[in-house]
């Protein structure tokens, strides 16, 4: 790069890679090396790991996640979505919450927008369906959830109390396992304060298109986990995929038929689709081609690494690419803030390489499964081994004393099962006491 004056660098996502590569290149860029720009809707970091804790009531929801402006006080933080990149002209036009849409130049760019949840022609999916990747969708879930022990306890009509205990999870990967066995898990605490409820009246259904669940450890720990899902009276239906979910009436393609008024999506994700809206170039499955030095294949002053990127396994055989994992996602971030800081200094860039050490899964408290360096772990030992490694990784000693407290808390009383629907409805109450004096003042 040429010229005198102090390059930007455009970081298009603060989640993983974005974040954690705006803090390392905050940390160790000199004054006046460059600045940092970073563009995402939200302005927060969520550390997702956690969001099964949040749901569940374990963890407070503000504790998993990450204020970018507080973390990153050296970078210029902006709150909208980067509609297109043409990294030709670096030029990237950014959509705010409110306002038109405006172009931002830059010298440097950083392509970090992430995934979203994959989805499929399922009719009601989008209706019905509820997702389970933002915090958010963690805080309504739980609310939900105990919502509808509080209408089930209530009613005296019996097909809206087995609707309303009803709870259907779709995909056996880590984020379906882990909210399926918080979620019961909280569910089935909560049973214990309502005397007309007990577990045995909730029904939760596991499906699952492919032969296995948790597909990032050994079959074995595969099975093991299906057993203890079983041992809770959940069902685990595999080789089976959902026909249809309109008005929450569920088919599955093996003929099972019943009605659910929860149905949470957890089946894969996808890269971001904005990707198609920038000339970078995309692989088959709309992945950023990505060098094992984390640049943009044949692209200057381009980088990207995490979800939406296909990075090379150098760790493995060649052809293979790495997961779509915090593993992988935060190793990315620093690598390539080290990479991006060589270049501009004219040193010597390094390719990213980091063997898979394996997975952890909560199955709710006091319960995991884990598969470390092929070390394998069930029951409490991998439930303490989820919660010290995460909490090793959740950014900000800020955060880490906050989950901790929260942890010790949860040692000496139980968890609350107070649910909160009125914030997802804030205005409802309002709605319904102003409008009538409202209509009956006009019609005066």
């Amino acid at each position: 790069m040429t010229g005198t004056h102090e390059p930007r660098i455009l970081i298009v996502g603060g989640g993983y890679v974005g974040m954690y590569t705006a803090l390392r290149l905050q940390r160790r860029l000199r004054r006046g090396e460059a600045k940092i720009t970073v563009v995402d809707p939200a302005s927060y970091m969520t550390y997702q790991p956690f969001l099964p804790e949040a749901a569940a009531g374990n963890l407070e929801p503000r504790h998993v996640v990450v204020p970018l402006r507080q973390v990153l006080p050296k970078a210029e933080i902006l709150n909208g979505r980067v509609t297109r990149v043409d990294h030709a002209s670096r030029t990237a036009w950014v959509l705010p919450y409110e306002g038109a849409e405006f172009a931002i130049s830059y010298d440097i760019l950083v392509m970090a927008p992430g995934s979203v949840a994959r989805t499929l022609p399922i009719p009601g999916l989008a209706e019905r369906g509820i997702g389970f990747k933002t915090v958010g969708e963690a805080i309504y879930l739980r609310n939900h959830v105990l919502n509808r022990l509080d209408v089930a306890a209530t009613t005296n009509d019996q097909a809206i109390r087995t609707r309303a205990l009803t709870f259907c999870v779709i995909g056996g990967g880590y984020a379906g396992i882990e909210c399926l066995a918080e979620l019961e898990d909280m569910a089935r605490d909560a049973t214990k304060f309502y005397p007309s409820l007990t577990p045995r009246d909730m029904r939760w259904v596991l499906v699952e298109a492919t032969g296995r669940i948790l597909p990032e450890v050994s079959e074995s720990m595969g099975r093991y986990t299906v057993r203890e899902l079983r041992a809770r009276d959940i069902e685990v239906r595999l080789t089976t995929r959902v026909n249809t979910m309109v008005d929450g009436h569920v088919v599955l393609d093996d003929g099972t038929e019943f009605d659910a008024d929860t149905v949470i999506w957890t089946a894969g994700v996808k890269p971001s689709p904005m990707l198609a809206q920038t000339d970078l170039p995309l692989d088959d499955k709309g992945r950023v081609r990505a060098t094992e030095f984390l640049t943009v294949a044949g692209v200057e002053d381009a980088w990207t690494a995490g979800d939406c990127a296909a990075v090379p396994d150098i760790s493995r055989s060649q052809g293979d690419f790495t997961g779509p994992s915090a593993q992988h996602g935060v190793r990315q971030a620093a690598r390539l803030a080290d990479n991006i800081i060589a270049t501009l200094r004219g040193e010597q860039t390094r390719p990213y390489k980091h063997a898979y050490a394996g997975s952890v899964a909560s199955l709710g408290l006091h319960k995991g499964v884990a598969e470390v360096y092929g070390i394998k772990l069930r029951g409490m030992p991998a439930w303490w081994m989820h919660r010290t490694y995460h909490l090793s990784r959740v950014p900000t000693l800020n955060r880490k004393v906050r989950v901790v407290t929260d942890w010790t808390i949860a040692l000496f009383f139980r968890r609350e099962i107070v649910s909160l629907g009125s914030l997802q409805r804030p205005r409802e109450e309002w709605e319904r006491i102003a409008l009538p004096e409202t209509e009956s003042t006009l019609s005066a």
